[in-house]
């Protein structure tokens, strides 16, 4: 096996090895937790709001019941992971929703 070869290998070797704690690196990171207002637009007013699911803003739903259902899912919603809406930023948004007013362009079933 020539040198190339050999220094090839070990690079590869340390990459690999690397991996893992790059990936624990990212996997630790804190992020700023988003506004209310950007996930509802991200995350939750594709369905409600657009026919798919029922309009939500303007109902002052409990924020203890919109958490509840956004983490466990309810008929055909689907439950959110906290990898995918902190704690922090369901809280609020939660609280947001819960004394948001409604909008004239959202339609729902």
């Amino acid at each position: 096996m020539g040198t190339r070869a050999v220094l090839a290998g070990g690079l590869a070797a340390a990459a690999v090895l690397a991996m893992p704690a790059l990936a624990a690196q990212k996997l630790g990171e804190v992020q700023p937790p988003r506004a209310p207002e950007q996930v509802y637009a991200k995350v939750c007013g594709y369905c409600h709001g657009r026919n798919v699911g029922p309009v939500i803003l303007g109902r002052h739903l409990p924020a203890e019941a919109i958490r509840y259902v956004a983490r466990h899912g309810q008929n055909g919603m689907p439950a959110f992971r906290p990898s995918e809406i902190s704690d922090a930023e369901l809280a609020a948004l939660a609280d947001w929703i819960s004394r948001a007013d409604a909008r004239t362009g959202e339609h729902g079933q």
